[in-house]
Formats: C-alpha cells, structure tokens, sequence
C-alpha cells in the first residue's frame, strides 16, 4: 500500500473509535465463555467467576448497541442457522425444567445478538476481528504463563498445565495455544506477519500445548494446519519449502523421538483409560441409552450444563459428556444435530469454493480445528469458543476477494462501512 494511504488509514482509524469497541466486544464475549474451575491463586470463588464472565456479555451487548445503534446487520446463512438452532432450544428450555435452562438459553441469544450487531464488520481487508481473536488469545495465553512462573506446582496440579490466575482448565488452554499456533504459522506462511514475530509468538504456544498435555488439540492442530497448507500449495511456494521442512524434521526428528512422543501421548494411562477416552465413553454411552419421549428426542431437554442430565435414575446424573455432539443430541436433540451439521458443512463448502489465498486457508483451519476438537469436546452447540472460532471462520469467508493480495494484519485497518 502506498504511504500516503497508509497515513490516511492511520488518521481515520484514531477519529473512529468504533473500532476499537469491536475489538473490546470481542474480548468480553471470549471472557464470557472461559470456563471456571477451583483452586485458582486469587481468592476467588466459583460462583463470583461466574457472574464476572457472565455479565461480561451484557457489557458487550451494550457495547454493540452504541457501534451499532441502527442495528443493521450483514445478513448470513450462518448466524442464521445458529437463530434457528437458539430459538429451538429455548422452546425447550422454557418449560419450567430448571431455572438454569431457561437462562442458558436467553444467555444464548444475546450472544448471538452480539455477533449479529458486529456483522458489519466482517470481511474487511484488515481481518478486524481474526484480529481480535488472536490478540485475546495472546492475552490469555500471557495470564496462563504468568502464573505459571509464579507457581510453576501449582499451574500443574496433575502434571498438566492450567490457569492459576485464572480458572482455565487444561483443554481449554491448549485449544488457545493450538489455535494461535496454527493462525499464527499461515498468517507467516501468507507474509501478513514477520519471521520474527511469528517466532515470538509459535514457540511459547507450542511450548504451552505440549505442557498442558492434550492430544485432542495436537490432532485437531496438525490436521487443520495440514488441511490449509495443501489449499496454499499450489500457488503459495513458501508452503511448499514449509511443508518440505516438516517433513524432514518428522523423518530426522520425529522418529527417533517417536517413544518420547508415545509417552507423552499416553499419559500414564492404561489400556482402559484409552479406550474409554478417560472415561468420555461412560458419559456417552448413558445419554444415548437414556429413553426419552419422541418430543425430546427430536428437540432435544433443554440447554445443559454440559453435564449427563435427565435420567431415570438421577444419582447417575453430574459427569461431563465432552463431545459436542453427544451433547447436541442431549440438549438440542436430532434437529439440533441436523442445523450444527449443516453449518459446518456450508461452511466447508463455501470455504472450498473460495478462490485460493489467505483467507479460505486461515478459514479452513478454524472449520476443520472445530469439526475434529469437537468429538470429544463440548461447545458447538451453545454460546462457547467454538462458535467464536467459526464465526471468525464466516468473516473470513465473506472477505470479497479471497487471493488478499492487499491484506493487512496488524496494520492500519479501513473504516467500517456502517453509518453512524
């Protein structure tokens, strides 16, 4: 970009404070779906994390009003389908099941208003809100290291690294640190970040991945990323020499280190422990046995905790079911099933259409990161990370020319086309 246009940019950035609530709502809806736990290094408590981060969306709600007080919004299938699946939920959620079911799903829909009301913003050549992911994530990712210097034992109460600062269990950390990882090596990979940057950031997320010891995040990571390179390959020649690397580096490294690897995967487990994904199968296997009336089975009980609910005998209720889509057909039933479907598949496909470039390739990570991390983890189906993660898919796509050849990350971005 000529100077004198980025001079312009910068001018018109700093007189348009807008854009800079983008990147706040965005920041508040990710803290609204950490997930909380006990026995952090500040005093506080479950239940005060939990209107912290909860309350974080109303802000962000508000926040959204004053950018975007027309309410106008970019019309999508994809937010669309999400509107349908929420409004399903809530009709099964209002029936006086349980006070928490009834607000999981109001919490549901304001979400999706926020996301509704930041539409404007998508596909923009400056990747505002991609933007906005990684640097929250890095914001995290720097909570979750900080306090693992402070305490290193305490940081790894089971030998896997989690939040001390803040409640952030191991899996969820680590779906932090692969996502950087991977959005961080194609952002190199397509030259909208520098060798040195991209350095700075890879090798404490790779470092940070391995501690929390999760595998699902490691397969999902190496997929994804392995599914983006080869849409680059062809036309992208540093994808080319990068995947010549990795290669080398598996046969000349990965190798020789493969019982290393082994160890590392296993985890102290023994062969039952595997078999039963550390006990996920037990959980699942309850939810499908349980008989449900034909109602529920086709819209589901309600929006959940995430945990086995609605059993005959309710002293097998509490364990967490951590698959997406065994929750699904828990909470939203077999239509809940057919809409999360149908969204990841149009986006795939929408994704695969694009012409070759930065954008399909950093939107095929994401989907199919989602699509794998998603058997044996919780989250497709409400106000979570995964719909923050392809919902930064879905503004990628609607980027008008998917070559980017005029991308910037980082940069100055350009005014939003909304009128104030």
């Amino acid at each position: 970009m000529h100077p004198t246009a980025i001079s312009a940019h910068q001018e018109s950035r700093q007189t348009d404070p807008r854009l800079r609530r983008v990147s706040l709502i965005w920041a508040l809806l990710f803290f609204d779906v950490l997930a909380g736990a006990q026995g952090t290094l500040l005093p506080i408590s479950h239940k005060v994390a939990q209107v912290m981060t909860q309350g974080a969306l109303f802000i962000a709600l508000a926040l959204a009003l004053t950018i975007n007080p027309r309410m106008r919004v970019r019309l999508n299938w994809f937010l669309g389908l999400y509107s349908l699946l929420a409004i399903t939920s809530l009709m099964m959620s209002v029936r006086l099941v349980s006070l928490g079911t009834g607000y999981r799903s109001f919490r549901l829909l304001a979400f999706l208003a926020v996301l509704w009301l930041l539409t404007p913003w998508w596909g923009r050549r400056d990747l505002l809100i991609l933007r906005s992911q990684v640097r929250f994530l890095l914001l995290i990712l720097s909570v979750v290291v900080l306090g693992l210097l402070i305490s290193p034992g305490g940081a790894r109460p089971d030998g896997r690294l989690s939040g001390l600062l803040w409640p952030i269990p191991p899996t969820q950390v680590a779906h932090f640190a692969a996502e950087v990882f991977g959005l961080t090596t194609l952002l190199w990979i397509c030259r909208l970040v520098s060798g040195r940057r991209a350095v700075l950031i890879l090798v404490p997320a790779l470092i940070i991945l391995v501690l929390t010891h999760t595998r699902t995040a490691l397969l999902a990571m190496l997929l994804a990323l392995l599914t983006a390179c080869v849409s680059l390959i062809l036309t992208n020649r540093r994808v080319r020499k990068t995947v010549a690397v990795a290669l080398l580096v598996v046969v000349m490294i990965g190798i020789p280190a493969s019982p290393l690897l082994a160890h590392w995967l296993v985890r102290g487990q023994n062969s039952q422990q595997l078999t039963q994904l550390t006990g996920r199968t037990k959980a699942w296997t309850l939810v499908l046995s349980n008989h449900r009336s034909a109602t529920n089975v086709i819209f589901g009980d309600g929006l959940s905790n995430g945990s086995v609910t609605g059993l005959s005998n309710p002293a097998e209720d509490g364990p967490p079911i951590d698959s997406s889509w065994v929750l699904i057909y828990q909470d939203q039933g077999i239509v809940g099933e057919i809409l999360v479907a149908a969204i990841l598949l149009l986006l795939l496909i929408t994704a695969l259409f694009r012409a070759r470039g930065p954008t399909r390739a950093l939107a095929l990570y994401l989907i199919v990161y989602c699509l794998i991390a998603s058997f044996s983890e919780s989250g497709l189906g409400g106000a979570s990370q995964y719909l923050l993660d392809l919902t930064v898919a879905a503004s990628l796509v609607a980027y008008p020319c998917a070559s980017g050849t005029d991308l910037v990350f980082g940069g100055a971005p350009e005014i939003s086309d909304i009128s104030s």
